[in-house]
């Protein structure tokens, strides 16, 4: 299974160090429903994607809506179960974990690298 490691390139901190991809119909309907947590390092790159619901879900999460080129265009910080977000603009969505917006300090106007490795390696 491919992971990403996603790094904001702007402070040089790490966002996710083993996200998983989303790039189905059926991955983006699924994202993290059905998940009891989302633990640190963790997080989910939904694409095609400009918004996001928590229908169903059990906990909070940060989403980081990025362009085509992983420019950020708009955070959202502790999402709570049972709301939305929407960047009409965005090209992709990251889902983390709670607070981790704040502890990267990511920010509107960043960049983010997306690299894909093998947990093997």
């Amino acid at each position: 299974m491919i992971k990403l490691q996603i790094t904001d390139q702007t402070t040089g901190l790490g966002l996710a160090t083993a996200a998983c991809a989303a790039d189905t119909l059926l991955s983006r309907l699924k994202g993290l429903l059905g998940t009891d947590s989302l633990p640190a390092g963790q997080g989910l790159l939904i694409k095609p994607c400009n918004s996001v619901h928590m229908i169903g879900m059990k906990y909070a999460i940060d989403v980081v809506f990025v362009d085509s080129q992983f420019a950020v265009l708009k955070t959202v910080s502790c999402l709570k179960p049972y709301s939305f977000a929407i960047c009409w603009q965005a090209f992709a969505a990251l889902e983390i974990p709670a607070g981790t917006i704040e502890a990267t300090k990511t920010q509107i106007g960043h960049q983010l690298q997306v690299v894909e490795y093998s947990p093997t390696e």
